[in-house]
């Protein structure tokens, strides 16, 4: 059996309402993801993280490399396409190209064995895993968090037990919408800022300070992320736990954050640092330094059950009696691909979301709506991610 075909799909959806945070607005969703077909006809899917229409030219730079090569031996492929592209694709959108290859092999090899992709990985440790909101972008320029009270409190009717906020627009203004945050949600609610790295490590300190009463579980990339000593010296003023990855690449770069003690909580997007079989890495090297990881989310609901299944392979730190709430992030802004792509759909009950048990991912694209969404490739705006 042979890997025949590889096809990607750039799919777009019109925002009702734009909204925006410390680095820039969206006012569409905008997605690449992948389909790879082996010789038997059996197919699998994945999607990455960044420009749509630069993954899809690292998609297509690959396919060569990838067409030809046993679906089963996934690390096989993993490492022809690394060691292909690596005089120039050690960071950045190649390895997010990388990365949905990788996540549609391992969806394929697992429909092929009539396995999930938690049983792939070595077994699933957990049947459920709790997800926190990611959510309270703003809206308004004129009152950026006009809204944020109504949404935080239907995020705790749903049943959600943590939530995250975005943060930086500036200290004083950061530091009124904390508070009232926690004055909504009450004290029993987790709750996280992230101001995707926004801040000057002065202006970091500053804030962690002020906002340290209101009991924050993480500060999400409150620098640059290539700041890493200024990561370091963040966790050394503040009662905070540091958080970042997003922008990191492979287990090397992870290797950065760990050995510099930048972070408390790791946070890699499987769909832009190396796929699947890059994330089984990642987490042994945080594993060894005892940091937490949570990875970081964001597109269709593909890239979503994909953590599903990694983190419920994920190992508890050592000295814990019982198996924690691992948690998952789960973007609740507005985006079709999200909520219409795939089946079964998700759902959360008594704020846990199950564990997938059908073979691969565990779910099927409804390819009307993939066709609904498609965009033709001249009319892709680079710009938008």
């Amino acid at each position: 059996m042979k890997i025949e075909k590889i096809e990607t799909f750039i799919l777009k959806d019109k925002l009702s309402k734009s909204f925006f945070f410390s680095q820039w607005e969206y006012s569409e969703r905008c997605i690449c993801v992948v389909k790879v077909t082996a010789s038997n006809g059996q197919f699998g899917w994945g999607e990455g993280y960044g420009p749509a229409n630069v993954l899809e030219a690292g998609i297509k730079l690959l396919e060569p490399h990838v067409v030809g090569k046993n679906p089963l031996e996934n690390e096989v492929i993993w490492n022809h396409m690394y060691r292909k592209t690596l005089d120039f694709a050690r960071r950045g959108i190649l390895v997010a190209s990388m990365s949905a290859i990788d996540i549609a092999v391992w969806d394929l090899k697992g429909k092929i064995l009539g396995l999930p992709i938690s049983t792939l990985l070595g077994g699933a440790q957990r049947q459920s895993v709790r997800p926190y909101a990611t959510g309270l972008y703003f809206t308004d320029h004129n009152n950026p968090s006009r809204d944020f009270e109504t949404e935080a409190k239907q995020y705790v009717e749903q049943g959600f037990k943590a939530i995250k906020m975005k943060v930086g627009l500036g200290i004083k203004q950061d530091f009124e919408n904390v508070k009232k945050m926690r004055e909504v949600i009450g004290p029993d609610i987790q709750l996280m800022i992230d101001s995707n790295h926004a801040y000057t490590l002065r202006e970091a300190i500053a804030l962690s300070r002020k906002v340290e009463p209101f009991d924050i579980s993480w500060f999400e990339e409150p620098v640059s992320p290539e700041y890493y000593d200024q990561y370091k010296q963040l966790r050394d003023k503040t009662s905070i736990p540091i958080s970042g990855g997003e922008c990191e690449y492979l287990r090397f770069g992870f290797h950065q954050l760990l050995r510099n003690k930048s972070v408390d909580i790791l946070q890699p997007d499987i769909c832009a640092s190396g796929g699947l079989t890059e994330a089984k890495r990642i987490a042994t090297l945080a594993s060894t330094y005892g940091v937490d990881l949570i990875p970081h989310t964001w597109g269709t609901s593909i890239g979503i059950h994909v953590a599903l299944h990694f983190i419920s392979n994920l190992e508890s730190m050592p000295g814990r009696m019982k198996q924690p709430d691992f948690l998952m992030e789960y973007d609740q802004t507005e985006n079709g691909l999200r909520e219409r792509l795939t089946f079964p759909k998700i759902k959360m009950e008594d704020g846990m979301i199950k564990v997938p048990n059908r073979p691969g991912l565990g779910i099927d694209v409804d390819e009307d709506v993939l066709k609904e969404y498609a965009t033709p490739k001249e009319n892709i705006n680079s710009s938008i991610i």
